[in-house]
């Protein structure tokens, strides 16, 4: 049931775009193209790090897993290695945290609620903040304390 979200998440996306008199299906499928991975993902996950679709991109859910694939020590640390992921795939793209317009966040412990909004904050200069959604989940990949996802604005340049 969790794995199906991020389709429906993009599916809602791509009607939204449709359904907007400005945007056509030509512009969606332009430029659409996966990204190259700042930190390689074990051959076996069948997943891009950030893919563009017209003028979004779509960064995969991160989780707290340092470079050589391992996760972060303590709740704190995978936190702060899962927001510095999503900083890296939207750097290698030539954007910034003021570029997301939205985020998923999901969550084993809810309790961590607090300490992850703490940190989250940090990455965001100004209070400037995309929309999220959020909930607790049970079973994230790896092991891992949270994962979150995000969409970027991005306008293709015409």
């Amino acid at each position: 049931m969790k794995t199906q979200l991020l389709p429906l998440l993009l599916l809602a996306t791509t009607i939204t775009l449709l359904a907007s008199k400005s945007t056509t299906t030509a512009d969606i499928t332009a430029g659409m193209a996966d990204f190259p991975q700042a930190t390689p993902a074990p051959p076996d996950y069948p997943f891009s790090r950030a893919v563009r679709a017209g003028d979004f991109v779509y960064i995969s859910g991160q989780i707290g897993a340092t470079p050589d694939g391992k996760l972060a020590g303590d709740f704190d640390a995978q936190a702060r290695q899962t927001m510095d992921n999503i900083v890296a795939a939207l750097h290698e793209q030539n954007l910034t945290t003021a570029d997301i317009v939205k985020c998923t966040v999901m969550i084993d412990d809810m309790a961590k609620w607090p300490t992850f909004n703490t940190i989250y904050r940090s990455y965001f200069p100004g209070g400037k903040f995309p929309a999220r959604s959020a909930f607790g989940a049970d079973g994230l990949a790896m092991g891992a304390a949270l994962e979150v996802d995000c969409i970027a604005y991005a306008p293709l340049k015409k």
